[in-house]
Order: C-alpha cells, then sequence, then structure tokens
C-alpha cells in the first residue's frame, strides 16, 4: 500500500517540503561524492603503477640478466604483469562513462537535458512546470538518485576489483624479488 505525497495534508505538504528537498539534494550531493572518492581511488591506483612501474624498468635489464633462466622467477614476473594489466583495466574502466539509455527521461540529467525537450525554451518549460508538481519533481529527483546510486556502485566494484589485483599482484612481485635475491646469493 504506498502512500502517495498528495495523499498528506497541505500543512503537512508545506512544513516538510522544504525538508524533503533538501534531503533529496543531500542524496544526489552523497552519491556524486562517492563517484568522486571512487575515481580519485582508481587515479592514485594508476598513479601508484605509474611509479612502480617507471622503477621496474629503469632496472629491468640487471635483474633480467641475472635471472633468465629461473622459472620460479618467470613465474611470479609473468603473474604480477598479468594481475597489474587487470588492476589497470579496472582502474581505467572506473574512469569510463557508463550511461544507459533505458530510463525515462528526465530534467537533472544532463543528457536528456540537451537532447529529449526539445529547444532552451522548450526544457525550461518543462523543468518549471514539473518544479511546480511536487510529486512529479520529486519522483524525478529520486529517479536521478537511482541512476547516479547505480553509476557509483559500478564504479566502487571497478575499483575494489582493481585493488585485489594489485594486492595480489604486490604478492607476486614480492615473491618474485624474493626469487632474484636468492637467485643472486645462490650463485656467490
Amino acid at each position: 500500500m504506498e502512500k502517495s505525497f498528495k495523499s498528506r495534508p497541505e500543512h503537512i505538504k508545506a512544513a516538510h517540503t522544504e525538508d524533503f528537498v533538501d534531503h533529496y539534494w543531500g542524496s544526489i550531493n552523497y552519491v556524486f561524492s562517492l563517484i568522486k572518492a571512487s575515481e580519485l581511488k582508481a587515479g592514485l591506483i594508476l598513479s601508484f603503477y605509474g611509479i612502480l612501474l617507471n622503477f621496474i624498468f629503469q632496472h629491468i635489464d640487471s635483474v633480467l640478466a641475472e635471472t633468465s633462466h629461473s622459472l620460479i622467477f618467470n613465474f611470479f614476473a609473468a603473474s604480477w604483469l598479468v594481475c597489474t594489466v587487470i588492476s589497470i583495466y579496472f582502474s581505467i574502466r572506473c574512469f569510463m562513462p557508463r550511461i544507459e539509455e533505458k530510463y525515462d527521461k528526465n530534467i537533472f540529467f544532463f543528457g536528456d537535458v540537451v537532447s529529449k525537450f526539445g529547444t532552451i525554451k522548450e526544457f525550461s518549460r518543462t523543468f518549471y512546470e514539473i518544479s511546480l508538481n511536487e510529486e512529479e519533481l520529486f519522483d524525478q529527483l529520486g529517479q536521478q538518485i537511482f541512476v547516479i546510486s547505480k553509476i557509483s556502485g559500478y564504479k566502487f566494484r571497478s575499483v575494489n576489483r582493481s585493488l585485489r589485483f594489485l594486492g595480489l599482484g604486490l604478492v607476486m612481485l614480492m615473491a618474485g624479488s624474493l626469487s632474484y635475491i636468492y637467485s643472486i646469493f645462490s650463485s656467490v
């Protein structure tokens, strides 16, 4: 049994309308901050890889000269490389926009604003009319919260996968480093 916003008495509607608007916009801003946080994490992961790969490629010749016949080192190096590529893929995937077209048009979605509401005057008129109808306004805001929450969830899944492969890759890198150190001491 759903209660509609319209079924509330007028004095309750008036008292809570401003609170509802703040609540909806607060929710939208919160989800946007989650999107920014996931993109920041993905950026930090990519920066870490940039530093790490720069260090590795500066020293790759001497390491390969010492370990060219070590199957254990080659296994860990290949495993690290695979984990690194997968982790970088998921970090980059976090930045890729994912806009789904299967939702109703929404006055708060930038893609719909410029493509589904006609001219600037038609959009302005539709925006005004929807803003006057509280139930339709809150429905549009709720739909926007749902869509950006879905985007945020996608981005955080990508970052979490990237972090898992980063961790696994670091384990492989450490094991490969230990194998390298062992090969140096065993040849002495």
